[in-house]
């Protein structure tokens, strides 16, 4: 494993980290889901736009729950492969943000998904195929961080 040949590759992944999490930032913020103030841009009145899951772009839907899909996946199979980085996941508060995204997004993802009418219906099944692959691999990437930062300590 690289991390035991190159252990600086630690502080590397300590400063990666808020970029991921800034992935499911943008995520919600995409989505309409971000909180007042918690955009780092000031906003005219006149340009704020309410646009939600159910209301944007078919396009737009696609690329979100494509790029999701793709982020939870990765982050699934870098956790599955190298359990030790969990400790540096849990020091920027990951398993809090992950169940955060997860109540604020997924749910409203799913709704947009099912309610949208689609013109052909194997878009329906593509998306909602991604989404609840990524919702599988988003507890599963939970699940290994519970048990190496929680579960493992006590049964050592």
């Amino acid at each position: 494993n690289i991390f035991t040949q190159q252990p600086s590759y630690f502080s590397d992944l300590d400063a990666t980290l808020p970029t991921v999490l800034q992935v499911f930032n943008n995520i919600l913020r995409k989505c309409g889901l971000q909180c007042e103030g918690a955009s780092a841009e000031p906003q005219k009145l006149e340009e704020r736009v309410n646009v939600t899951p159910g209301n944007m772009p078919l396009q737009e839907l696609k690329d979100i729950v494509l790029y999701l899909c793709d982020t939870c996946t990765t982050l699934w199979a870098f956790l599955d492969v190298f359990p030790l980085a969990c400790q540096t996941f849990q020091k920027h508060e990951f398993c809090y943000r992950l169940a955060s995204f997860y109540e604020l997004a997924i749910p409203e993802l799913e709704s947009a998904i099912k309610k949208r009418h689609y013109e052909d219906n194997s878009v329906f099944a593509d998306l909602w195929r991604r989404i609840s692959h990524s919702r599988k691999k988003m507890i599963e990437a939970f699940h290994i961080l519970i048990n190496q930062v929680c579960l493992q300590p006590i049964l050592e």
